[in-house]
C-alpha cells in the first residue's frame, strides 16, 4: 500500500472501487489509513485528508492517553481483568487437567509444573473465550428478537483493530476476545451495534438513529469501552 505524505501526516493509500473516501486512524500508534475512490483525484484526497487533519489528531491523541496494561507474564500477583474488574492472577502449579477458577478477587490458573508462559497464557485464553461465548448465546436471542433480525452464524477471534465486526451479506459477526475482559454492558453494546448494521450498513443518520431506539445509553457504554485499559493495542468504537 503506498505511502503518502500531508504535511506533517504520513499515511496509506489505497484505492478501491468505493463511492465514497474512508479516512481511518489505526492501533496502536495512530497510524492513518485512507481509502478512496479509483477516479478521485490525488488533489482531491489531500483536500479531504487536510479537512480533517483536526480529527485525525485527536484521534492519535486520545490513542496516546489511553492506559495500557503491561506486558503480561503470566505470574501469581499480576493483575488481570474479566468482566471489567480487576482481579490478581493465582498461578498453582500442580499435576492434572490445566484448568482457571475465578474466586475471591482472584484468577486461580491451575498449570502442570513447568509450563511454558505461552502455554499459561493459552489457558487462559480459551477461559476468557468460552466464558465470552456463553455469555453472548444468552444475549442473541434477546437482540434479535428485539431488532427483528436474524445471524447466520457469530464467533469469537483475536482482532487488532476493532471490538468487533459483521458481515452484513453472510449476517456474521466476529466479536474481540478482549471483550471478556470488559464490563458486560460493553460486550452487550458491540453485540448491538453490530445487528444494527444489519440493518443499516454505514454509520449513518439511519444508523445513529437505530441505536438511539434500541440502545438509548450506548454513548455512554462506548465510551465507557473505549477508555478502559487495553492489553495489546488500542480499539476505538
Amino acid at each position: 500500500m503506498p505511502q503518502v505524505q500531508i504535511g506533517s501526516l504520513s499515511l496509506q493509500l489505497n484505492r478501491k472501487a468505493i463511492k465514497n473516501l474512508h479516512i481511518s486512524v489505526l492501533p496502536p500508534d495512530g497510524r492513518i489509513r485512507v481509502a478512496a475512490p479509483e477516479q478521485m483525484t490525488d488533489t482531491a484526497i489531500r483536500m479531504a485528508v487536510i479537512s480533517r487533519i483536526p480529527w485525525i489528531k485527536k484521534q492519535q491523541r486520545d490513542f496516546a492517553a489511553q492506559p495500557r496494561q503491561s506486558d503480561r507474564e503470566m505470574v501469581s500477583g499480576e493483575c488481570h481483568y474479566f468482566w471489567g474488574k480487576r482481579h490478581r492472577l493465582n498461578l498453582v502449579e500442580r499435576v492434572g487437567r490445566h484448568e482457571v477458577k475465578v474466586s475471591g478477587g482472584k484468577i486461580h490458573l491451575f498449570v502442570n509444573p513447568g509450563t511454558s508462559v505461552e502455554n499459561r497464557a493459552l489457558v487462559l485464553a480459551e477461559f476468557y473465550r468460552a466464558r465470552l461465548k456463553a455469555q453472548v448465546e444468552k444475549l442473541i436471542p434477546e437482540w434479535q428478537q428485539r431488532v427483528a433480525v436474524e445471524l447466520a452464524d457469530w464467533s469469537v477471534k483475536k482482532m487488532k483493530t476493532k471490538w468487533g465486526s459483521c458481515n452484513v451479506g453472510a449476517k456474521r459477526i466476529w466479536f474481540n476476545l478482549e471483550l471478556a475482559k470488559k464490563p458486560p454492558e460493553c460486550l452487550e453494546y458491540i453485540l448491538v451495534h453490530e445487528l444494527i448494521h444489519l440493518l443499516e450498513r454505514k454509520h449513518n443518520e439511519r444508523f445513529r438513529a437505530h441505536m438511539d431506539k434500541f440502545m438509548p445509553n450506548w454513548r455512554e457504554r462506548r465510551d465507557l469501552l473505549n477508555t478502559l485499559p487495553l492489553a495489546f493495542g488500542t480499539w476505538t468504537y
